[in-house]
């Protein structure tokens, strides 16, 4: 079933189209990514895909009765509400159709009902109706649903009475994500919805994100993400949309075969059309070949010969190079807590050697970039010592764009820091970063995400430092520029430390990975994949511990609950007992009582009558209570056996 149909479609700003004629489709259950450049005109789609954002010209269908969920890149929650209040908010329909049923389960209640039979039928069918629709709409299990996915998001019981207000950006945007996936849409549009969340939190979403009922279409630059979760992946390049089937590393490797079959074909064509030109350029004056050539040229003239292929567009390029090299003992740290008034992670021990390519992992909050910060100097440590090799010079990348510091141009924040190279040789770096013509001349205040990220890297490589210190260094880059990225890195000839959530970009560096928890860090000698693995076979191991301990303790726990149980049985069997005499000797006052009435020596002495049927119902009161207590006896014992 087709819930999305995108037909002609051109957007254009200020006279310059955007898109142009863009064809897009989405089935039921569809992955779909957008990918492309910064800039290229993916969430300008996917604004105008939601309704908030019009087209020029072009189509967009969409069956009837179809929702549409968009969450936006940075979007966040701003509400006086705890979260668990916010979270409600989804279910509302739902919570009023719990509270009608509430209300016709009073009513119900009620006797008065019971007398107007017509009343008391039409009460019980719509409580039959609502109780149908309650069930189908999942109203036994949206409590669930919301503890579920609050905790994928990383939100617990703790955190439910937090007002939304008061969290972090990050937790903002995890909430309005959280909430995002609790309101189910038929289609659920997602633009960047991997930023602020750690590995764990991604792999939690990827899992629920591959069962979701409905269409998904995503913008990300996270690439291991979109081999996990997608495909089908539109690419948006050069105005136009083009379509591939299958996951990202499918779309590269058909995009270069496309590419290199194109590439042999317009090459056949053009020397088939050089050769037609030649003959026609020697032989159209000559009588005896005129007519052929003529014949020839109106060939040439009705063939619409293909134009070039379209190769990579511009990246950047550029290479990390040292001025001099460490010693091979770089950095140790020995006992370090991390953190500002309190450590948020301590007894760090960890030791870099020269050309170590060490990323640093762990949930969000852990002190990752605090440890970063510690390691350069611009932290000190709570408690530990940290010990630098020879010759050790750092080039530190803040994922904030920190190292940013000027207020003015592009060119500028490099001239100001290298003022003894000529304008020139700057202007040459910056085109190496993608930053020409006029682009040097922008205020750096007006840079975006990805334009600040280029630009700090460019001032990273004119450090020509020995140690690369680096936080989140792929945030706001491209595909193609993580790519270059991480050929750079991967030629650099000194020692990196690194962190990060792009868990290609690990899988593409690291020889190390360094787990980072409140008590200490774990080493792991490989890439993320072998850290998962080996993670893994740690997580079967302590279950198989946990398995044996419990298997262990199963006799000493079951001989215990068996003598708690012959216990319970003993007391139980002797309470029934003294129910039973109680009761039996109550049965023999009452009938003494009852004798006693029927003494012809009382007819007439009604006080005295009465003084003994108050006796005989008082005790009868007293054989009802031990009665109830002797059938819940009764039945506690049956249990237990």
């Amino acid at each position: 079933m087709i819930i999305l149909q995108v037909n002609g479609l051109t957007k254009s700003f200020s006279g310059t189209n955007i898109l142009e004629n863009v064809r897009l489709e989405v089935q039921h259950r569809d992955r779909v990514a957008l990918v492309g450049r910064n800039g290229a005109g993916k969430s300008t789609l996917l604004k105008i895909i939601a309704g908030e954002m019009s087209a020029d010209s072009g189509d967009l269908i969409l069956p009837k009765g179809v929702r549409i969920g968009y969450l936006e890149q940075h979007a966040g929650i701003d509400s006086t509400l705890t979260v668990w209040e916010e979270m409600l908010t989804v279910f509302k329909p739902l919570l009023e159709l719990e509270n009608r049923l509430r209300a016709l389960e009073l009513q119900m209640s009620d006797p008065a009902v019971y007398e107007d039979e017509e009343e008391y039928h039409r009460v019980m069918k719509e409580y039959d109706a609502l109780q149908i629709e309650f069930k189908d709409s999942g109203g036994y299990q949206y409590e669930s649903d919301m503890r579920s996915v609050l905790h994928g998001m990383r939100f617990y019981q703790e955190d439910y009475d937090k007002q939304v207000n008061l969290l972090s950006g990050g937790q903002k945007t995890r909430l309005a994500l959280a909430k995002m996936l609790l309101s189910k849409p038929d289609l659920l549009i997602l633009d960047e919805p991997t930023n602020h969340l750690d590995i764990e939190t991604l792999g939690w979403l990827e899992k629920y994100l591959l069962s979701y009922e409905g269409a998904i279409l995503i913008v990300s630059h996270d690439r291991y993400f979109l081999d996990q979760v997608v495909t089908i992946v539109y690419e948006v390049s050069r105005k136009k949309v083009t379509k591939y089937s299958g996951n990202y590393s499918a779309y590269l490797y058909e995009k270069a075969k496309n590419y290199e079959r194109d590439k042999k074909l317009y090459e056949r064509e053009t020397s088939e059309k050089a050769k037609l030109e030649e003959f026609i350029q020697k032989n159209i004056a000559r009588a005896s070949t005129s007519k052929m050539a003529k014949s020839r040229r109106k060939l040439l003239e009705r063939t619409e010969w293909m134009d070039a292929p379209e190769g990579n567009e511009k990246s950047a390029s550029f290479a990390f190079t040292i001025e001099r090299p460490s010693g091979n003992d770089v950095l140790t740290l020995d006992d370090v807590s991390v953190g500002y008034e309190e450590p948020v992670s301590q007894h760090i021990k960890l030791h870099a050697y020269k050309a170590d390519r060490i990323a640093i992992i762990g949930p969000n909050g852990i002190g990752k970039s605090t440890l970063l910060k510690t390691i350069v100097g611009k932290q000190k440590p709570l408690a530990g010592s940290i010990r630098y090799g020879t010759n050790v010079q750092f080039g530190y990348y803040d994922q904030n764009q920190a190292t940013i510091i000027g207020n003015g141009t592009v060119l500028n924040e490099l001239w100001d820091e290298w003022p003894m190279m000529n304008e020139k040789d700057i202007r040459s770096i910056l085109g190496r970063f993608l930053f020409t013509g006029e682009d040097v001349e922008k205020p750096v205040t007006t840079l975006s995400g990805g334009e600040k990220a280029r630009l700090s890297l460019a001032k990273l490589m004119l450090q020509k430092a020995n140690t690369l210190v680096l936080d989140e260094p792929t945030n706001h880059l491209d595909l193609d520029s993580k790519e270059v990225l991480e050929n750079a890195l991967d030629d650099f000839p000194g020692t990196i430390l690194f962190v990060s959530h792009d868990r290609y970009f690990i899988n593409r560096l690291a020889t190390k990975v360094i787990d980072v928890g409140p008590e200490g860090v774990t080493e792991y000698l490989g890439d993320y994949d072998y850290f998962i693995e080996k993670k893994t076979e740690l997580n079967e191991l302590l279950e198989e511990q946990n398995a044996v301990q419990r298997k262990s303790a199963e006799p000493v726990k079951r001989q215990e609950e068996n003598r708690e149980l012959q216990r319970q049985e003993r007391r139980l069997t002797r309470a029934i007992a003294d129910a039973e005499k109680k009761m039996e000797e109550l049965d023999e006052k009452i009938a003494s009582l009852q004798e006693e009435l029927l003494n012809p020596h009382y007819a007439d002495d009604h006080v005295k009558l009465m003084e003994l049927q108050e006796q005989i119902d008082h005790y009868q009161a007293e054989h009802d209570l031990l009665g109830d207590e002797w059938l819940s006896y009764q039945e506690e014992l049956e249990n237990l056996q």
